[in-house]
């Protein structure tokens, strides 16, 4: 095998949760591109038919499924669909979340609850489904998407809920990827710094002084430029890797 070769996806099944738009849509091209059959997961079935559409259309294999990834039910579903319409999942990529700005002091105990159950029970329901059949077949690559928000405070907007969800998502990683080792499963996590989406506006002025300026590059990063390294974690460029953090923040938490 070359070295190019090992970064090849060609012939897995792959899930990406929260896929619809944002890095999650962005991850999910990237896997695509590399060559694994892609299982698109949205809130509404509407949003993934339309993000897996854009895949098939740039000549990726896709499947759209509807998942709320806090129901368990739902994702046991999930895992069931792609299985029948796709194959055995060998990758899964676990990036839906919720970012919700408010100070501690503001935040109702539902809020908090909705970014926990999103952001980190999500993660649970979602690798202890799929990481059952991989147990069953040998092996398989999780990649949780963390944050560097795990390591640092978020400014300007206060995000308690946020980093409290990020930094479990970290531990959780750890915990399995120890875990999980003799049944040759990898978990490894991406923790992205500032990436301009929809629902992270940081090419705003108001942003500069807090996320652009304090980065050694001194801006802020695209969705796209994350999809290498998920290939890589995915596959077999990664084999003697498990229980790592891979931290994509421009230098951000260099200082």
């Amino acid at each position: 095998m070359t070295v190019l070769d090992s970064f090849s996806l060609q012939g897995k099944v792959a899930v990406v949760t929260g896929a619809s738009r944002g890095i999650g849509r962005a991850l999910a091209q990237a896997l695509g591109e590399a060559g694994a059959a892609v299982a698109v997961t949205a809130r509404t079935v509407e949003a993934a038919e339309r993000a897996a559409g854009e895949l098939q259309a740039s000549g990726i294999t896709a499947l759209p499924v509807g998942l709320e990834v806090t129901d368990p039910v739902q994702v046991d579903r999930m895992v069931e669909l792609v299985g029948e319409r796709l194959g055995p999942i060998d990758v899964l990529v676990n990036n839906a979340g919720i970012s919700i700005g408010r100070a501690a002091l503001d935040t109702p105990d539902e809020l908090w609850r909705e970014v926990l159950a999103t952001n980190l029970d999500g993660v649970w329901y979602c690798s202890k489904a799929v990481g059952a059949r991989m147990a069953e077949r040998g092996g398989g690559s999780i990649v949780n998407i963390g944050s560097m928000s795990a390591m640092i405070v978020n400014r300007p907007r206060w995000q308690p809920a946020y980093l409290a969800s990020k930094a479990a998502v970290h531990q959780l990683t750890k915990a399995l990827a120890a875990e999980w080792a003799p049944y040759g499963i990898r978990v490894n996590a991406l923790a992205p710094g500032y990436i301009l989406t929809e629902a992270s506006p940081v090419d705003q002025p108001e942003y500069r002084e807090w996320c652009v300026e304090p980065a050694a590059m001194k801006r802020y990063g695209l969705p796209e430029e994350l999809g290498p390294a998920v290939v890589f974690l995915a596959g077999q460029a990664s084999s003697f890797m498990t229980g790592s953090v891979v931290v994509i923040d421009g230098g951000f938490t260099l200082f």
